[in-house]
């Protein structure tokens, strides 16, 4: 069996993750900073090496965070966190079993975003803009609701990943995996409107100038700026709900899957990997559910009569 120091079994997972798996910086860092806590625990309440940390100890240290008051949907991400990396040790023939394969963690309650009304979303984008931040706002709100975009893919936006020629955008999503999108009437006209006043920017001003949305300072646009911004929106225009990125992707799943209840597109179109994420991801009201049952199902079809 190889022998590794914590620190360097650590660091040759991460770095497989950067790259074998090519994931991205901030999944990274998520996982360097769930195996620091159980390192941490385990050379203080263990007095071990994180190597040889039994399924006990691991429990204990699920125990313990939950204990803290950690979420039960964060102790399960640590979780797999920590599921992932003895897994990795174990392929590399470092340790012979896998101690965390058969721990428990608390349920989720599955507590899904808000999703914003049909109605405010479109008071939301009838906004007009005339000044410089207006009018990028209105398409980042439009680009955002029309592609159901994560804030990391939409700051990540560059010039060429724009095609108005075929109403498409390209994005790069978790994992480095590229994707199409297709571009709403709406989103176009506003990407095109925001274009020419984008390239109107003084030339020494802007810094990066691949960036499809930038900042007042002509830098790409940050993500904290465009949360900021969004909620600034939100209360401007008296938006019932708060406005932040994630809930316009969510909104944008709800809707469309309502409409098409199309949920393998649905799939594609919100980049998750296994349909199982998209199922979670979007709700649909149970008499929605029902209705369509009552419509499509062969069996269901009842005599109004009786």
């Amino acid at each position: 069996m190889k022998s590794l120091n914590p620190k360097n079994s650590i660091t040759a997972f991460l770095e497989y993750l950067s790259i074998e798996k090519r994931l991205a910086k901030n999944t990274i860092l998520s996982y360097e900073r769930d195996l620091g806590s159980l390192e941490r625990f385990i050379k203080k309440q263990k007095v071990k090496t994180i190597e040889s940390a039994t399924g006990t100890d691991i429990q204990d240290f699920i125990s313990y965070d939950f204990k803290a008051g950690l979420s039960p949907r964060t102790i399960r991400r640590k979780s797999s966190s920590i599921r992932s990396f003895f897994h990795f040790l174990q392929k590399r023939q470092t340790i012979k079993i896998n101690p965390a394969k058969n721990i428990r963690v608390p349920k989720t309650r599955s507590n899904l975003p808000r999703t914003i009304d049909p109605d405010q979303i479109n008071k939301l984008l009838k906004t007009s803009g005339k000044t410089f931040i207006e009018i990028r706002d209105k398409t980042i709100l439009e680009v955002f609701y029309s592609c159901g975009l994560r804030l990391s893919e939409l700051v990540g936006l560059n010039l060429m990943d724009v095609s108005l020629e075929n109403s498409s955008l390209k994005v790069l999503g978790k994992g480095n995996k590229e994707r199409i999108l297709p571009i709403g009437e709406k989103a176009k006209q506003s990407l095109v409107y925001w274009l020419k006043c984008r390239n109107q920017l003084e030339k020494g001003c802007v810094t990066a100038e691949e960036a499809l949305f930038l900042s007042n300072r002509g830098t790409r646009i940050s993500a904290r700026n465009v949360q900021k911004r969004l909620a600034a929106w939100g209360l401007k225009l008296g938006v019932a709900e708060k406005i932040y990125p994630h809930k316009i992707r969510h909104s944008f799943a709800t809707h469309l899957l309502e409409s098409s209840q199309d949920l393998r597109a649905v799939q594609e179109l919100l980049g998750h990997e296994n349909i199982g994420t998209t199922q979670i991801y979007t709700h649909l009201d149970f008499q929605h559910l029902a209705k369509i049952y009552d419509q499509a199902h062969p069996r269901a079809k009842r005599d109004k009569g009786r």
